[in-house]
């Protein structure tokens, strides 16, 4: 092919491409490489070092099982960082098509030319990066985990790309994560803010809940995507980002800096008076972190009257810290049990006994995910305490890592937990045995502990029934929209629950 460099460089994207491939569906061309070698950066990207980390994540995520899923998927993934992108693999070619124009057509490498699907995704980054303006402007790292965070949602809609830290902190300096802002948008595709972190930038600029952020770096907030938005409020690494406000004080414009914010992996509350000594452990991550945290609690507060165990918001995909935490108050007994295929489970049990026999309730909503659906099972195939809530997400699975050559990991969950006696939980849940969606008002709670002591109370066990459909219990037992309901009967009920061991008792034998 004959080169016509002037005709084939436009603009720095990928003219050593054009030389190879061209922009036609005639017959494939050949080429060594996609890039020259003279050009390592283009577009101020190192081509040659991001192919090879690309390279490497094909050649790491072939020696897993996808479940059936082939290359093609994951490449197409990379569609995923824009909606007018639209990416087509097939056994010869890989095409992409912005809006109704194709603007990359690239002969597929041949059956494990991991070096050649590596090249590949970085044309194709490069290629998106010059047609999306909010690509252009995040970095390195950030742009690292949004283009794998794509491929894995093709493989794997909860699997993840951790970035190396190494990288991170060569870069930054320090690992940044957030201006402090969460929310949704509203019908106009507004931002409306609907929490502060305390400490962060933004609560120390003055945002405040109910605030609308309708433009960010000049952007109209409506027409950025979910991911670009994302970009702006939360990343790897710090960043200046510049919000429109709209306050019912009126408009005004603040200049926010991404900032670390530190979340402990468990809160401990001790509510203590004269009748009652109460301990409310609230875990945000199931990890060694809290189970060191809980452990001290426990020691701290010894001779309790009941536990509050708070999983509604937990997560977590550690099995071993799983069974650490759930051991402290259940023991030696069966937490979970692990499949990564049909014909293989490994049981998960703690080393050691519990460190106290004190009540428990367990809170779970459908924010209680991972290993936090497992441990919850686990309290109640163990009668070791009363779940009280609405059902949990039914998104049990764990994580297969798998490291990368620089210094980052992918994270596939490819692993399903099952409870301890090998009940399905992942695409199911756990169901609470108090169903505090039914429970609207102080009479209704009155006249449900007193249906319990009379022993007139007919709730059915839905974690026994298989053959009920777990779409028709959600709907028995919904989500509660307002947090402050939530968190009002939740506290009401669970007091109720272990400060009258009749109660307690009918409801653990349910």
């Amino acid at each position: 092919m004959k080169v016509q460099s002037a005709m084939f460089k436009v603009q720095n994207l990928f003219g050593a491409l054009m030389v190879c491939l061209g922009l036609s569906l005639s017959a494939p061309a050949f080429c060594d490489s996609l890039f020259f070698e003279d050009e390592p950066i283009q577009d101020g990207l190192p081509v040659f070092e991001m192919s090879k980390t690309f390279a490497d994540i094909y050649e790491k995520l072939d020696s897993v099982k996808w479940g059936g899923k082939s290359i093609n998927v994951a490449i197409e993934g990379l569609e995923n960082l824009n909606k007018n992108a639209h990416i087509a693999a097939t056994d010869e070619r890989v095409v992409l098509v912005w809006g109704d124009d194709i603007v990359g057509n690239y002969t597929r490498p041949a059956a494990r030319d991991w070096n050649g699907f590596g090249e590949i995704t970085t044309a194709l980054i490069l290629k998106l990066r010059a047609l999306d303006p909010s690509l252009r402007g995040v970095s390195e790292s950030e742009l690292y985990k949004l283009a794998v965070d794509g491929l894995m949602r093709g493989v794997d809609e909860r699997g993840r790309y951790v970035f190396s830290r190494a990288a991170e902190i060569t870069e930054d300096g320090r690992i940044l994560t957030s201006v402090g802002i969460n929310g949704v948008r509203d019908a106009r595709g507004n931002f409306r803010v609907h929490g502060v972190f305390k400490g962060s930038t933004a609560d120390a600029a003055g945002v405040r809940v109910g605030d609308l952020i309708s433009a960010i770096n000049g952007v109209p907030v409506s027409q950025m995507g979910d991911l670009e938005l994302e970009s702006a409020m939360d990343g790897f690494n710090s960043g200046t980002v510049k919000m429109k406000l709209i306050t019912p004080s009126g408009n005004r414009d603040v200049v926010l800096r991404r900032a670390t914010i530190v979340l402990a992996d468990a809160d401990i509350v001790h509510r203590a008076s004269a009748d009652t000594n109460i301990l409310e452990i609230v875990i945000h991550n199931i990890s060694n972190g809290a189970v060191a945290i809980v452990n001290e609690a426990l020691a701290r507060y010894p001779n309790l009257d009941g536990v509050v165990l708070d999983l509604r918001s937990a997560n977590g995909d550690d099995e071993r810290a799983a069974a650490k935490l759930a051991g402290l108050f259940i023991g030696r007994e069966p937490i979970m049990r692990i499949a990564q295929t049909a014909y293989e489970e490994v049981e998960v049990v703690p080393g050691s006994d519990a460190v106290t026999n004190a009540p428990v309730v367990v809170l779970m909503s459908d924010m209680t995910r991972g290993t936090a659906e497992a441990i919850a099972a686990a309290f109640y195939e163990n009668e070791r305490g009363v779940l009280v809530g609405t059902p949990t997400a039914g998104l049990a699975r764990i994580a297969t890592k798998i490291d990368l050559e620089n210094g980052g990991a992918l994270e596939l969950m490819n692993k399903s937990v099952k409870t301890g006696s090998g009940r399905e939980i992942d695409g199911r849940g756990v169901f609470p045995i108090v169903c505090l969606s039914n429970i609207r008002s102080a009479q209704q709670q009155n006249a449900f502990f007193l249906n319990v002591i009379n022993d007139s109370f007919n709730a059915q066990d839905f974690n026994k029934r298989t053959d009920v459909d777990a779409a028709d219990i959600r709907r028995g037992c919904p989500k509660i929209t307002s947090g402050a309901d939530e968190d009002t009967l939740s506290a009401a009920v669970a007091a109720q629950i272990l400060t009258d061991k009749k109660i307690y008792n009918r409801l653990i034998m349910e």
